[in-house]
């Protein structure tokens, strides 16, 4: 009798999920926060204080560092900056390092993080962001064409509705490790589309895709200037890896 309540139980929670396990109550979680935060009007001015926490590794710009530890995050689009907060506050996604700033004692609650991801979003990119040796740019630009166009864009803008990220701009060494912790199943928060539809990747076109990726550069429009400083932070010490060329 037990085993038959067992199965109505698992049958009845496939059909409600067509065919696949609901979700587990992290991935619940990062949901509501997600929507919540979106229903937020965001205060950029407030951004900025949070951001202070931020510019500790991504650093004063929002640019991140080369060597593929920290990511470039200015410039990146709202939705997917509120996405990723969310499902690494709620542990939905693995992040260690950035896991204890966005819990609540330091990041704040939901409107911290619509304000945060405002603010954050409204920085220029680095015009000088990392990119790979170039040896099969014609390899990585058809691998895109053929696997990744439809999601993330014909020049990796992103789908802010979807909260797709963009990619252009993004540093190589970055991409690169991302992409094969999402083809490893690394990336829990990952689409399941894509994890599947990339699992056949080499090393070789891993490397070639991301490295044609970081070679298409930030927007035109959401470019800095060279040289250009943040001027919410005249008194930061830009150190170590941050603005390393």
């Amino acid at each position: 009798m037990k085993k038959l309540n067992i199965m109505v139980v698992v049958a009845s929670c496939l059909l409600l999920s067509g065919g696949e396990a609901l979700s587990d109550p992290f991935q619940t979680q990062a949901r509501e926060d997600y929507a919540k935060a979106l229903k937020l009007k965001p205060n950029v001015e407030s951004g900025k204080h949070v951001y202070r926490l931020c510019a500790v590794c991504h650093g004063p710009e929002g640019w991140g560092s080369q060597d593929g530890y920290y990511p470039e995050i200015a410039g990146q689009l709202r939705t997917v900056l509120i996405k990723q907060l969310a499902d690494i506050r709620d542990r939905n996604r693995d992040n260690p390092t950035m896991f204890p700033f966005t819990q609540p004692r330091m990041l704040g609650g939901i409107q911290e993080i619509a304000d945060v991801a405002a603010y954050v979003a409204k920085l220029p990119m680095d015009p000088n962001n990392g990119v790979g040796p170039g040896f099969d740019l014609d390899l990585g630009r058809q691998l895109y064409k053929d696997n990744c166009v439809k999601c993330h864009g014909k020049q990796g803008e992103g789908n802010k509705e979807d909260h797709i990220p963009q990619i252009r701009g993004q540093h190589f060494r970055y991409l690169v490790r991302q992409f094969e912790w999402i083809r490893n199943g690394r990336r829990r928060n990952a689409d399941p589309k894509m994890v599947k539809q990339i699992r056949r990747f080499t090393s070789r076109d891993v490397r070639a895709v991301m490295d044609y990726v970081a070679r298409l550069g930030p927007p035109p429009e959401k470019r800095a200037e060279p040289g250009w400083k943040n001027p919410d932070f005249p008194k930061y010490v830009r150190h170590g890896h941050f603005g390393v060329r």
